[in-house]
């Protein structure tokens, strides 16, 4: 059995009894939505045209700025 950190907020302790209590897990309130593969090829044939065509249009000097600014963006996180 897992442990699980019980909640301090009175409104998620009274839900987290309710669900101890019953050992059932709420229904998803979102309904599953099914894609439509059509749509999903042309997105993903767009996104391979627009990353090659961007960087083609673009100078050699502004993409390097691009890549630098991206760079310190992703080292400067903790």
């Amino acid at each position: 059995m897992e442990k699980k950190k019980i909640p301090s907020d009175i409104n998620q302790l009274a839900h987290w009894i309710g669900e101890q209590a019953t050992q059932e897990k709420p229904a998803s309130s979102e309904p599953t939505k099914e894609k439509n593969p059509a749509a999903v090829s042309l997105g993903r044939l767009g996104g391979l045209k627009g990353g090659p065509a961007r960087a083609k249009a673009l100078s050699s000097k502004k993409r390097k700025e691009i890549a630098k600014k991206a760079a310190r963006k992703r080292w400067s996180r903790s």
